[in-house]
């Protein structure tokens, strides 16, 4: 049987990274990308802050009481989809099956690679390809498996590499903490070491029978991957096949007016997504979470489109449907689902046709200047209001 070479690469601190690329003065300095407010939280932080115990998905609050120094950002995800999207092209041009773990992760499947190029070498290679072409820093790690090359990019971030040979994986593996295994959450964590399993040395030999005891079917999956086991198949990048956008805001609101107004601008940055990539959508759904974290969401099927005019009337319908309760609103998301390759068919007497030309040459505008640079007079005041965080998500 083939030996497998599964390569895992991780962009080092991402969006701190793009900052650094586009000003300079952020370098080496305590940076933090997130919300603003003591609401927020943090998106993504420089290695300097880590210094100080800040991490990613943590309050801003606490991070700012932890490294108080730090400059903090609120961030520009368009920026980040597009160094993502580039990071991801040569991925894709380069090696035979990719997959996109995340907006700045990816795996490798090279496997029968060697005979033809040296595995390893392939892959140093590919990595500096990506540093060369974008300024960007990026780990890697090698082995037989995701699991075991995902922990080698890990132990060897920032800017590292480090190989795994297939014998080594319970070496590497035994002196870490269990902490480090990709699937075992912080209850997961803490329950290992409540009986006494603190490296993955220890629980690779622990009996398999009392491990699904106390965990179930993760039990298993733990000792596999504490013993460097792991089957897992890539599944190969493909098109998103939904794209959506959501805003938490700082301060809840019942302000109908403002909320159709954070609706319709978040229906134009997605549709000059789709248009931009050449997608339409087929469904459309909107989501609203209430103070209390109620969060509710309606969803329409429609006929292909990308269009802000035939996307703002669904959007709006939807909202006016599922917006019942008069609560203060935390926050509102659209997701545009089942994503096609192509352009709507306009007819001739519609006004889509006629605003087509309108389309293409605001599309040109945010090309050039930015998604904000142009819009509909109504919104021309809605960043005063202050959103604390604004998160994209394609998937």
């Amino acid at each position: 049987m083939q030996t497998r070479a599964i390569a895992h690469l991780d962009l080092d601190s991402f969006f701190v990274s793009v900052e650094r690329l586009r000003d300079s003065r952020l370098n080496n300095k305590p940076v933090i990308v997130g919300g603003n407010s003591d609401r927020g939280v943090v998106a993504a932080c420089s290695y300097e802050t880590r210094l100080f115990g800040v991490r990613s998905a943590m309050p801003m609050k606490m991070a700012r009481q932890l490294c108080p120094d730090a400059i903090i950002l609120r961030g520009d995800f368009e920026a980040y989809s597009q160094y993502s999207s580039i990071v991801t092209n040569i991925m894709v041009d380069n090696a035979p099956v990719v997959e996109k773990a995340s907006i700045d992760e990816f795996y490798l499947d090279m496997t029968g690679m060697e005979k033809f190029f040296g595995t390893w070498k392939f892959a140093q290679e590919l990595r500096h390809k990506v540093i060369k072409e974008t300024g960007l820093s990026i780990s890697l790690g090698l082995s037989g498996n995701k699991t075991v090359s995902k922990m080698a990019t890990n132990e060897a971030k920032p800017s590292g590499q480090l190989q795994i040979f297939q014998g080594q994986e319970r070496d590497f593996l035994a002196p870490l903490s269990v902490s480090k295994i990709p699937l075992c959450g912080k209850v997961t964590t803490q329950t290992l070491r409540n009986m006494g399993i603190n490296n993955i040395g220890v629980l690779s030999k622990m009996p398999l029978k009392m491990l699904e005891k106390t965990f179930g079917k993760l039990g298993n999956t733990l000792w596999e991957r504490a013993n460097g086991i792991d089957n897992s198949p890539l599944v190969p990048y493909h098109d998103p096949k939904s794209a959506s956008k959501e805003i938490t805001f700082e301060k809840d609101t019942t302000d109908v007016d403002f909320l159709r107004r954070v609706l319709i601008k978040l229906v134009e940055e997605l549709c000059y997504d789709l248009r931009k990539s050449g997608f339409c959508a087929c469904c459309v759904t909107v989501k609203i979470r209430y103070s209390n974290f109620d969060t509710f969401t309606k969803q329409l099927n429609i006929q292909m489109s990308a269009s802000d005019m035939v996307m703002i009337k669904h959007v709006l319908d939807l909202f006016e449907r599922l917006y019942e309760k008069r609560l203060l609103i935390r926050l509102v998301g659209i997701r545009f689902n089942k994503l096609v390759r192509g352009t709507e068919q306009l007819n001739l007497f519609d006004d889509g046709a006629k605003v087509a030309p309108l389309y293409n040459a605001m599309d040109s505008i945010r090309d050039r200047y930015g998604t904000n640079a142009i819009g509909r007079a109504l919104n021309i005041d809605l960043n005063k209001r202050n959103p604390s965080l604004m998160q994209n998500n394609v998937s």
